[in-house]
């Protein structure tokens, strides 16, 4: 049986590459996956957390224009909602895949959801593209080429654990060994109803 980092690992690599084609923040996305699978889902995860990951960048240029900044900060806050909520709609996949399962009465909940793990997975095929790129650069030292093939080295080791360890967490929920409990994310700065400083301007 397929195990599920075989799935979404390949997907999330397909988004990076394919966003790095044009490497434009503004590139309209063109999921090439069947709408409302858990393929198109993961490969719009990616490509946020690629915009995103490109609008940190730019948003710390120390000659940014002021006004451009906060338009910035406006897109990754926007960002960072989206990424949630998708996150949220990932765990109800995983709910609605092991509904039927019967938890055991010594069963144990996890630390994270299985979809936060898949988010941290996303981020990570981010940075093993980043620092591969950082190795095969020609205008730096050969030090910052070896210290970047170093790092390169623990985001690999790193992409293994955390494949298996997401793969297994998914195996114990499978076998009743542990179950889901998903608390959705309570952004407040993001509700003008929770924020003092939006709802103190009403």
């Amino acid at each position: 049986m397929e195990k599920f980092s075989e799935k979404c690992y390949p997907v999330f690599e397909r988004a990076t590459s394919d966003y790095h084609k044009e490497n434009d923040v503004d590139t309209p996305i063109c999921n090439p996956y069947e709408g409302k699978s858990i393929a198109f889902y993961l490969y719009l995860k990616n490509w946020i957390d690629a915009v995103q990951w490109h609008l940190e960048d730019i948003i710390r240029d120390p000659e940014i224009d002021p006004v451009k900044a906060l338009e910035m900060k406006r897109r990754i806050d926007k960002s960072n909602q989206d990424r949630t909520d998708l996150v949220e709609l990932i765990d109800s996949y995983f709910l609605d895949t092991y509904k039927h399962i019967t938890v055991l009465p010594d069963a144990t909940i996890n630390t994270e959801s299985p979809a936060w793990a898949v988010d941290r997975l996303s981020i990570l095929v981010l940075k093993i593209y980043h620092m591969r790129q950082e190795t095969e650069r020609t205008d730096v030292s050969p030090e910052h080429i070896e210290t970047c093939r170093k790092k390169l080295m623990v985001l690999l080791e790193q992409k293994n654990d955390l494949t298996l360890a997401l793969d297994r967490l998914l195996e114990d929920i499978g076998a009743g060994r542990k179950y889901m409990k998903v608390y959705k994310q309570m952004k407040m700065y993001n509700d003008p109803s929770l924020n003092p400083v939006l709802y103190g301007k009403k």
